[in-house]
């Protein structure tokens, strides 16, 4: 199962990197942050998808065919850890070594967007006051890791639930024989 995580998890993990290396120099470069959203949530949609993969390679070729839902869950858990790891390892070290003004492009591109869709002043201070906690959380390493794997861990745990449902194959369901079929 170790092996089985660390090979997925590290697919999935280099398809977040090189997404999110992408997608950072672009809309760094450009200060359009807008189209980067869409293109990393569905990256990661993509990049969890090895969870499928792993789960059923698992059940297929390590567990006999059979899969309980923990135990599904649990090889999803271990390959969504491996990738959401290097996911913040790589934001890591693209924020303290190459873009530690990150942040303040951001709220600027923040407010911008919200001046542009009409916000009050009063909702322009709220908006600012919102951004000034997560400035606060980005002056601790601390506090980025945690951001950081709040914005990936979640869909990798969804996706881990949906493939554990999806692929789990009970031993003692399999070898029942509906009623009415012999």
């Amino acid at each position: 199962m170790k092996k089985n995580a660390l090979v997925f998890g590290s697919i999935s993990g280099l398809i977040l990197l090189i997404v999110l290396v992408t997608s950072t120099m672009l809309c760094y470069n450009s200060n359009d942050f807008s189209g980067n959203m869409w293109l990393g949530y569905s990256s990661m949609l993509v990049a969890f998808s090895f969870i499928f993969v792993g789960i059923k390679n698992e059940r297929d070729k390590h567990s006999g065919g059979y899969i309980s839902f923990g135990k599904a869950f649990k090889v999803g858990l271990y390959i969504a850890l491996v990738a959401s790891s290097v996911y913040v390892v790589t934001w890591l070290i693209e924020y303290y070594m190459f873009i530690p003004d990150f942040m303040d492009k951001y709220i600027a591109h923040v407010l911008r967007e919200a001046t542009k869709d009409g916000a009050t002043a009063a909702e322009l201070k709220s908006k600012k006051d919102e951004m000034a906690m997560y400035v606060n959380m980005y002056k601790n390493p601390l506090g980025v890791i945690v951001l950081t794997y709040l914005e990936v861990l979640p869909i990798g745990l969804i996706i881990s639930l949906i493939a554990a449902a999806i692929l789990k194959r009970n031993l003692n369901r399999a070898n029942t024989v509906p009623a009415g079929s012999i």
